[in-house]
């Protein structure tokens, strides 16, 4: 208790609270702007943290990243342009309540789930985390491969529209992945002797062009006039949103539960997380049809999760020193710099400073809830924006956001060229999520299916010789072969009633 009241004491200093609300301020922006990225803010305080104490420090990060997560709904339910990766998942449908002149109730859903998603998060992180963290580190390559099959099977029961058509863009999402350096043989694929090439396809200026450009360049060649919300009708942050919770809890409880869970395995994070709960939510909806049409349910999931997944990933960072996410990968340099060696020994030798970035987490997720509140409030003056003036500033964030990666105009290029190619899939009934997911998780895939080939001397076998990976590997493969089975189940019904009739 003594430890609880000492760490309590750290985070409520005037100077601690004061950093806290700035880099909430700034994670806000961040995260609202097209191509700026928790992962980036993340990056972009690293320099402010030399300079403070270790719970400051670990204090702006934790409060940076939670506020970031979040303000990438905005943009994503104003514009259909998600500000981080973790908004991409249900992107289309708050942008579709948007259509019906409740983005602020999009939004505020989104608000009111994120803040109940990270309270979660923070909570298995500080009750929960080394046997959870035991149970993360037991992953090998052979779960790792699943878990990103059972990711990719998500992204195609998730799109809209043809499956056929969701398989090629999957499959064009895996081929951008192959592109640079094997990892296994050292060799060069489809680099066409481009040096920059030869580091692979960045997925930030992936993600902007393909969701991004795409949108400005469909404004460019539309000769209809563009749709604009009825300001009278936008309504409401909380307004309705009790009856919503109320009815959609269980999906809240599952989210929340699901994100924390996907945030500790290494490697996953708050955009697979926000993947996976969407696409379990469609597939245990009674009304399956309403999603993409502007359905809340979606985002209840969705959004616990991804917050929910920001907490989990600090699990094994903290406990084991093994990245969950790209942002614990920074914060982990951040401990050691501070002399927080991630470890359990960390709780032993500096048990106060642990607890107090668990205190941190909850301070920063109650922040939330009123400085999202005034962000959405703010933001409805986007949407009085005209498109003629809104679009060149959209893109010019775009250019800024792709060019912030590397400091190289290759990724502005990548940016430009993903951009018309989402345009032209899209014009064409292809849907861009299942390429996005590709892209993300192609290497990840790959690297581990190598890997584990080497490690089970090519027999195919390994792959269910451990208890976690074959379970993974069973619900992977139903997953797979679940539409085959009820599509012949249908076809043997239909013959039958033909017959009988």
């Amino acid at each position: 208790m003594d430890t609880i009241l000492k760490a309590l004491a750290l985070v409520t200093e005037p100077y601690t609270l004061g950093v806290m609300l700035m880099a909430a301020m700034f994670g806000l922006f961040v995260g609202a702007m097209p191509g700026l990225t928790a992962t980036m803010a993340t990056a972009l305080l690293i320099p402010f943290t030399f300079f403070m104490d270790p719970v400051p420090a670990i204090a702006v990060i934790v409060t940076a990243v939670a506020t970031a997560i979040f303000a990438g709904d905005i943009p994503g339910a104003l514009l259909r342009i998600p500000g981080t990766p973790a908004s991409a998942a249900y992107c289309d449908e708050s942008y579709a309540m948007t259509q019906k002149g409740l983005a602020e109730r999009a939004l505020g859903i989104c608000l009111v789930t994120s803040v109940i998603g990270g309270l979660t998060g923070a909570v298995v992180l500080s009750f929960s985390a080394p046997a959870l963290a035991e149970f993360a580190i037991q992953f090998s390559s052979f779960e790792y491969f699943w878990l990103a099959c059972l990711g990719l099977s998500c992204a195609v029961i998730i799109s809209t529209g043809s499956t056929i058509k969701g398989f090629v863009s999957l499959f064009i999402g895996l081929f951008i992945a192959t592109i640079g350096i094997d990892g296994t043989a050292g060799h060069p694929r489809f680099t066409f002797g481009s040096v920059e090439l030869m580091g692979g396809v960045s997925f930030i200026p992936a993600m902007i062009g393909m969701f991004a450009i795409s949108e400005v360049l469909r404004y460019v060649a539309s000769t209809q006039k563009p749709l604009l919300v009825p300001q009278q009708s936008v309504g409401s942050v909380f307004g309705g949103l009790g009856p919503i919770l109320r009815k959609y809890k269980g999906n809240i409880v599952r989210g929340s539960g699901l994100g924390a869970i996907i945030g500790i395995l290494p490697g996953a994070g708050a955009d697979i997380a926000a993947w996976v709960s969407y696409a379990i939510a469609k597939k245990r909806s009674k009304e399956p049809e309403k999603f993409g049409t502007g359905h809340p349910e979606g985002l209840v999931a969705a959004g616990s999760a991804n917050n929910a997944s920001v907490a989990g990933a600090w699990v094994p960072a903290i406990v084991f020193g093994i990245p969950g996410d790209s942002i614990t990968a920074i914060v982990i340099g951040v401990l050691y710099m501070k002399g927080m060696n991630p470890g359990p020994m960390v709780f032993v030798t500096n048990p106060e400073l642990i607890y107090a970035v668990f205190i941190a987490f909850f301070i920063a997720n109650l922040a939330l809830l009123p400085l999202g509140f005034a962000a959405i409030r703010m933001s409805r003056q986007i949407l009085k924006v005209p498109q003629r003036v809104l679009m060149p500033v959209i893109l010019m964030f775009c250019i800024v956001g792709a060019f912030a990666i590397n400091n190289t105009v290759f990724g502005v290029t990548v940016m430009l060229i993903l951009g018309v190619l989402a345009y032209v899939m899209e014009e064409n009934g292809f849907p861009v999520a299942p390429a996005i997911l590709g892209i993300v998780l192609g290497s990840m895939i790959e690297d581990n299916f190598m890997a584990s080939m080497i490690k089970a001397d090519g027999s195919l076998s390994g792959f269910f010789s451990r208890p976690i990976a074959a379970t993974l590997g069973v619900i992977t493969i139903l997953l797979w072969l679940t539409p085959i089975i009820l599509a012949a189940w249908r076809a043997y019904r239909g013959k039958r009633r033909s017959v009988e009739g």
